[in-house]
């Protein structure tokens, strides 16, 4: 990606997906406080990975976001508040950044795809406009911030990833397997540690239930086999 800014962090994509939805779906709550953004990072649902970010990593990421223009900070009220800039930063129009903003927040998506999953941000008219969207971002004079990834084996449709976190490394020549593997640009250096995070998190979970198990059987007088 040939662009003015760096390559971005996972969680710095994160956050401006996460300013860019909520700008649309609670424009009432829009500029979030820090709070509500870190929420929007760690919700459940239309997120993946699904992730664990503290205060303290967002307030890291705002203060990246903010030397490069990518958000705006307002202090009226009692606390303060985060919005995004992309639209004046990258030069693109509102339906782009809906676009870009389920790819941080999702992952790689085929157009089909993300038509639907954009339908809060901007409802595009059919797949062709979403296509038509997608290869601007990636033919800008000033670099793409899209790409479209090779067919994965028995899929019907290309998926399409940002770029804003750097290039994909895709393997030209490697053997075909099952069409669950994925291609090396997939995963993130954010999205390991996300994952290494929730795996430590569950592992934990697991460990308190076979404590709460442990207590139970002493109650009821029964011995573990």
């Amino acid at each position: 990606m040939s662009t003015n800014l760096p390559v971005l962090s996972f969680l710095e994509t994160r956050v401006l997906g996460v300013l860019a939805e909520k700008q649309r779906t609670v424009p009432d709550s829009y500029p979030l406080t820090l709070n509500s953004l870190v929420s929007g990072c760690n919700q459940k649902s239309s997120r993946d990975p699904v992730i664990e970010a503290s205060e303290a990593d967002v307030l890291v990421v705002l203060d990246s976001l903010r030397g490069l223009s990518l958000i705006m900070e307002t202090s009226g009220g009692r606390v303060s508040r985060y919005a995004h800039n992309i639209e004046r930063v990258l030069h693109i129009p509102t339906q782009s950044t809906a676009l870009l903003a389920i790819l941080m927040l999702r992952g790689p998506q085929t157009a089909g795809e993300l038509r639907l999953n954009c339908e809060r941000l901007h409802k595009f008219a059919d797949i062709s406009s979403v296509e038509s969207f997608l290869a601007e971002l990636a033919e800008r004079a000033a670099g793409g911030l899209v790409v479209e990834l090779p067919r994965q084996p028995g899929a019907r449709e290309n998926r399409w990833m940002h770029l804003l976190s750097g290039a994909p490394v895709i393997e030209q020549h490697a053997p075909a397997k099952a069409a669950s593997a994925t291609s090396a640009g997939d995963v993130t250096v954010g999205e390991i540690a996300a994952l290494k995070a929730n795996v430590a998190r569950l592992e934990a979970e697991v460990s308190e239930l076979r404590a709460m198990m442990g207590r139970l059987r002493a109650q009821l007088g029964i011995s573990a086999e």
